[in-house]
């Protein structure tokens, strides 16, 4: 009983953030309040506490290389069976089919379900993934569809029947070196941008170098940390909507049957290829369950204009992998 009592209680904060959303508490665009919270402040002291209350070794950074393999292979199989689906869909899927959201769910689930000590091996396999999650995903999928991704496409364009739009040449070589200058900028910011990617990236060279940190850094971010479930599933809630049409539901189907599709995959091959303790492979487990990540509303918006579709797909893969970890935690036991 007590192994679901928390998930219960998540699935619970998630279905109050949609409430409260319903009855008019939170507006449409509330959840953009709570997601800078969550990705500035509550997020990043989550990551560094987690490390510093924690034991590491060198072996996890084969936790971030799965997790980085497990962004990139979907987004390319993906990008390689859907030659002959509308341009719209196939962005759609390629933006919310592959890539996990981890800080904001996977993190303080797994934490609750298998408790502090689990919180390390999902950051390390965030570290990986976040490389596709802060900037790869959107770069990919405009560059291999050829999609100008300053404007969000017109139906008439998503209409397109076969495969990505012939490329725009740019004959002038100067014109052709500021382009990549331009977009080579852009991928950049959204790096150094995120103070979550940013902090995964200064706990890594912490690992690396064996320092150690500050005891009284733990104790400031602390309460910070503890914040980062009730608030990251309040967010989940407030993004969740209902289907609007027949379109809606095909379209989120698609993108669930391709996340549970790899998420199989990937968690055999984690529990069978990882060198690692059980603990952690199982960790890595819950975390390929993990639901759309956030960054895939913000692409998703501004590539196809519809960021409440992809809002519906992360609420959906949400409560589905919550289902699925707590399901996976009573049957694996370690």
């Amino acid at each position: 009983m007590e192994k679901i009592i928390e998930p219960v209680v998540f699935l619970c904060i998630i279905l109050a953030g949609y409430g409260f959303k319903r009855i008019g508490w939170f507006k449409q665009d509330d959840y953009r309040v709570m997601q800078k919270i969550v990705f500035n402040l509550l997020l990043p002291a989550a990551v560094v506490v987690s490390f510093m209350d924690n034991p590491h070794d060198m072996n996890l950074l084969w936790v971030a290389l799965f997790g980085f393999c497990c962004s990139v292979i979907p987004i390319l199989a993906i990008y390689f069976s859907t030659r002959k689906t509308p341009l719209g869909d196939r962005a759609f899927e390629m933006l919310n089919g592959s890539g996990f959201n981890i800080g904001c769910f996977a993190l303080p689930v797994v934490q609750a379900l298998m408790g502090p000590s689990a919180a390390v091996a999902v950051v390390m396999f965030d570290i990986g993934n976040s490389v596709m999650m802060s900037a790869g995903m959107n770069a990919v999928t405009t560059q291999l569809l050829r999609i100008d991704d300053t404007h969000p496409l017109s139906p008439e364009e998503q209409a397109q029947p076969l495969g990505p739009r012939p490329p725009r040449k740019i004959l002038d070589k100067d014109a052709r070196r500021l382009q990549r200058f331009a977009n080579f900028r852009r991928i950049a910011r959204n790096f150094y941008s995120s103070a979550a990617f940013m902090t995964y990236m200064l706990m890594l060279i912490v690992m690396v170098s064996g320092f150690t940190m500050p005891e009284w850094i733990g104790t400031t971010l602390r309460p910070l940390s503890n914040a980062n479930a009730f608030c990251s599933m309040m967010m989940v809630g407030m993004l969740m909507d209902v289907p609007r049409s027949h379109a809606d539901v095909r379209r989120v189907a698609t993108v669930f049957g391709w996340r549970w599709l790899f998420a199989v995959i990937f968690a055999v091959a984690a529990w069978f290829i990882l060198p690692v303790d059980p603990a952690v492979r199982k960790a890595v487990i819950f975390a390929c369950f993990a639901p759309v990540g956030v960054f895939s509303t913000l692409f998703t918006d501004r590539v196809l204009g519809n960021a409440r579709l992809a809002g519906l797909c992360l609420a959906f893969t949400a409560i589905m992998g919550l289902i699925a970890m707590t399901v996976i935690n009573i049957l694996l036991v370690v």
